[in-house]
């Protein structure tokens, strides 16, 4: 099993100026191979990673002296990523790939596992020395490699380490449904609710400002790059509050309930509509997801066509005349009231069983999860 421990590093400015000239290289190698790509197709060849990685180390040295001014591995991994974006094209799973721009508050770096070392908070980076972490690595295992990236000013490390796989057999805590919306964040079968913290809300004003003074600014000057800088430190405060959230979120439920039931949304659909769409994307239902999955030790889903809100989690009567403005269900059957996002959780949990059979069920099956002895001592799971 893989984990990644991502740090925060304190380099100097020679260190900086080291990391923006590999980004830059690592960039200029993935546009590079992404062109010859285009051409070899265009000339009837087949072509791929590894033959552009042959065919680039032939002409660098020529064409491109600078890039080896720091280690390999940014020019090699660029290949390996273009071949990652073309079969993910091939497979219809994103879009065709793009060339990377300039001046984005995103670069990054690959460092395979025999090109560094870590000892204590330190870290040697070839062809550059020693660069300071903020902490140590948590994980004790063989070092699969690392990834050096930029966040707005802030850099980072994201160490790879294979580690042993702990199964979670801690299964005796009660099941949850959990319903996620846009009016509550969470709504639980137990009748527990979290609030939606609506945390672009609150940052929404100060980004349109600094947008509105960045579209005055004259493009790459010394003023347009500094409100550029502001504006991908406001994001990522905004990112980093979210995931806060969500962390807190996930952790209590990992450490309450045993099994969790949530729905299989079609969240890319969801976002078609876009009076909702940024409130949408404000909870942000993928990430939320994937900690439930990495962190619980059971996840099951209930099918995305299950009508949870329109069904009464008591009778089973369907009304098929609820719309999104109708916040509280009322089964016509029975006289059953109740809230909708309360009445769609109890749903979830029914369905998601898969030794209860109940109407409208298409649940998926049963999903197991491994978690990392770290990611269990933080959530308070007791190990058998």
């Amino acid at each position: 099993m893989q984990r990644s421990h991502k740090i925060q590093l304190v380099p100097n400015k020679k260190a900086v100026i080291y990391f923006k000239q590999a980004c830059g290289i690592a960039r200029l190698t993935y546009n590079v191979g992404l062109s010859q790509w285009k051409n070899d197709y265009k000339n009837g060849k087949k072509p791929n990673g590894m033959s552009l990685k042959k065919w680039f180390n032939s002409i660098k040295r020529e064409q491109y002296p600078f890039v080896c001014d720091v280690t390999k591995c940014a020019t090699e991994r660029a290949f390996a990523n273009l071949q990652n974006a073309f079969t993910r094209f091939f497979k219809k799973i994103s879009d065709y790939p793009k060339y990377k721009k300039k001046y984005k508050s995103r670069d990054s770096f690959y460092l395979s596992n025999d090109k560094f070392s870590i000892k204590g908070k330190y870290v040697n980076v070839p062809r550059l020395g020693t660069v300071k972490m903020t902490e140590k690595l948590r994980y004790d295992g063989k070092i699969l490699g690392a990834v050096i990236s930029r966040r707005a000013d802030k850099w980072y490390i994201s160490i790879q380490v294979k580690v042993e796989p702990i199964i979670l057999t801690d299964l005796q805590k009660p099941s949850v449904g959990i319903d996620f919306g846009i009016a509550k964040y969470a709504y639980l079968s137990d009748g527990k609710y979290k609030d939606n913290p609506r945390i672009f809300k609150r940052f929404e004003a100060k980004l349109r400002r600094l947008n509105k003074s960045l579209s005055r600014k004259t493009k790459f000057s010394n003023n347009w790059k500094k409100t550029k800088d502001k504006v991908a430190r406001l994001h990522k405060r905004i990112a980093d509050c979210r995931l806060d959230f969500i962390h807190k979120f996930t952790n209590f439920i990992t450490k309450n309930y045993g099994i969790v039931c949530i729905e299989d949304l079609n969240v890319s659909g969801m976002l078609r509509n876009h009076k909702i769409a940024k409130h949408l994307q404000d909870v942000s239902l993928y990430e939320t997801r994937r900690q439930l999955e990495y962190k619980c030790s059971v996840v099951r889903y209930c099918d995305r066509f299950d009508p949870t809100s329109k069904t009464c989690s008591h009778c089973g009567w369907k009304d098929i005349d609820l719309s999104l403005k109708d916040r509280i269900f009322t089964c016509k059957n029975c006289g059953f009231t109740l809230d909708r996002d309360f009445n769609a959780s109890k749903n979830i949990l029914r369905w998601a069983t898969p030794k209860v059979k109940a109407c409208g069920q298409n649940s998926s099956g049963l999903k197991h999860k491994v978690s990392s002895e770290t990611v269990l001592n933080e959530a308070g799971i007791k190990l058998a």
